[in-house]
């Protein structure tokens, strides 16, 4: 009976530490590396439902952004809500995965096309074009735009006109650093990176 007892209460143990693990452990990333300086932001983004593994057990954090990939977080961000019309974008099908996500993203101000009727939504991002991105969504929310110290950084000057406001946004909220004295406006967002972006934008630092 005695032995019988503590088997129960061990069992009871366990289901209760098992519930009291975070969110995160229900993933497992071969590919985020245990301490890498974007593993805690890479989790969070899937908890929160923003981010998903490219399959079940690999994340691709050093793989490029794309258009859609981005305002498919933005529009997860928002709750998933559903757009009152179709985009409109000749390269946007309507059951391509980031449909709605673009549609969505027209109605609100945040997605954009090439002034020629297409979105490319397969298109890389770049650390400009993330930025821009990711300040209209606070736009959006109503967020006033900060004033980041753009000469703070060698290359300022390689940032282009269209999209000063939004690097000067997300130096300001502190989403955006440098590295080696430079921003990188032209540099390719990675996943890890709009993930690390993610997190910084749940809890800005004014600067």
């Amino acid at each position: 009976m005695v032995k019988k007892g503590w088997m129960t209460l061990a069992c009871a143990l366990g289901l209760w530490a098992a519930l009291r693990l975070p969110a995160a452990a229900a993933w497992s990333f071969a590919d985020v590396p245990a301490g890498a300086w974007y593993e805690a932001e890479v989790y969070r983004a899937a908890e929160q439902g923003y981010m998903t593994g490219v399959d079940e057990t690999h994340f691709n954090p050093l793989g490029n952004v794309t258009r859609g990939m981005v305002v498919t977080v933005l529009w997860r961000m928002e709750g998933s809500p559903a757009p009152s019309s179709p985009s409109g974008f000749s390269d946007v099908a309507e059951g391509a995965w980031y449909a709605q996500a673009v549609s969505w993203g027209r109605e609100a101000g945040i997605a954009g096309g090439d002034g020629q009727g297409a979105f490319h939504p397969e298109q890389d991002v770049t650390r400009q074009e993330l930025a821009v991105l990711l300040t209209r969504y606070d736009q959006y929310q109503g967020v006033t735009l900060a004033e980041g110290a753009l000469n703070l950084f060698d290359d300022a000057n390689q940032i282009s006109d269209w999209a000063t406001e939004g690097v000067q946004h997300a130096v300001g909220m502190g989403w955006l650093e440098g590295s080696g004295g430079e921003i990188d406006p032209d540099g390719l967002a990675t996943r890890a990176q709009l993930a690390v972006l993610l997190d910084r934008m749940a809890t800005p630092a004014m600067g």
